[in-house]
């Protein structure tokens, strides 16, 4: 029986999940989720046992001082909750962690249970994959459920993947034999840019996520760190001709494919954001609030944005040949 003393009985709570590991191009759904927590000042009210899910070779545990005293952080998954004020509050449950070394299905229960007990009513993962998608466009993030009636009803692409898959894949097969509605969202992260942070593919995940369950969310410095960190993969492109003429290969590619839906609903949709941000609304962020630590910057590294770490070069490798749960055109990387 999990036990969940102190925690306050919940409205309308959607748990939002993301892992870092294999699912997690860039870092952007981890950090997505860790701005969540840092915005709405989430307060962690459990966390499940290292011992039980993680190889602590392949996630080593890390020693800290604390006051002169030597402290051990282990690697978890951790769950918290922040409560949005305003006209129509409601509670996010977050979940923060690892993809685990094991026992994968144990892991996902345990999930679940802590979901049954807070009465969620759908669970969204956020996941990022590398894709064969120019910085210089908009991140393509595709939502994609199990539940036809799901798709249906939230304009979702029903998953046809068939193939490899990491713990956002199983979390949402879970879900669905669980009777619980769940949604993934997937960014698609440049596969020549991979290197983290990536505060756009970040900013398009909390977007597309804010349109799916309602709720303003602060967004802090996040747009004018994407804006940053645009302009400086657009320096360190410029600066090598080879990798200036794929992103044009592949700007090319991606306006011609998107040409016959430039863009009612887009649009629309774009529209109907502007709006919300202009009158304000549910989750606002206060005046002089500043970001805390692991939020994502303009990523300063110099050329590690466009560097292959195997060989040293500056020029885009080949892309990846997984294809994605998504089944997005855009996208072909792992689940």
């Amino acid at each position: 029986m999990i036990e969940l003393e102190g925690v306050p009985e919940l409205i309308d709570p959607v748990m939002v999940a993301a892992f870092e590991g294999w699912n997690d191009a860039g870092d952007a759904a981890s950090t997505a989720v860790a701005h969540l927590d840092r915005e709405w000042k989430g307060e962690v009210f459990a966390a499940l046992d290292a011992e039980d899910y993680y190889d602590f070779q392949v996630n080593r545990p890390t020693v800290w001082l604390d006051g002169g005293v030597r402290k051990i952080t282990w690697p978890t998954t951790r769950l918290s909750v922040v409560r949005v004020g305003g006209d129509k509050p409601r509670d996010l449950v977050l979940v923060r962690g690892i993809e685990p070394s094991m026992r994968w299905r144990s892991f996902c229960n345990e999930l679940l249970g802590f979901a049954h007990e807070l009465g969620v009513e759908m669970v969204v993962i956020l996941g990022a994959l590398l894709g064969d998608t120019p910085h210089t466009r908009p991140v393509p993030v595709t939502g994609i459920t199990s539940d036809a009636d799901l798709a249906r009803t939230m304009d979702l692409e029903e998953t046809r993947y068939e193939g490899p898959t990491g713990i956002v894949g199983i979390l949402q097969e879970a879900c669905t034999h669980a009777g619980v509605p769940a949604v993934s969202l997937w960014a698609a992260v440049p596969h020549y840019v991979s290197q983290p942070p990536n505060p756009k593919a970040t900013l398009a995940l909390l977007n597309r996520l804010e349109d799916l369950i309602g709720l303003r969310i602060p967004l802090g410095e996040l747009p004018e760190d994407a804006r940053a960190w645009q302009l400086g993969v657009d320096q360190l492109a410029a600066e090598d001709s080879e990798v200036a003429e794929y992103v044009q290969t592949l700007e090319e590619a991606r306006d011609t494919a998107e040409l016959p839906e430039a863009s009612g609903e887009a649009i629309a949709r774009e529209f109907e954001r502007y709006l919300r941000r202009r009158d304000g609304g549910p989750g606002q962020q206060g005046p002089g609030q500043q970001p805390g630590p692991g939020h994502a910057t303009d990523g300063g590294e110099g050329g590690s944005y466009l560097r292959d770490p195997s060989s040293g070069r500056t020029r885009p490798p080949k892309p990846p040949k997984q294809q994605p749960e998504a089944d997005s055109d855009e996208d072909s990387s792992d689940d």
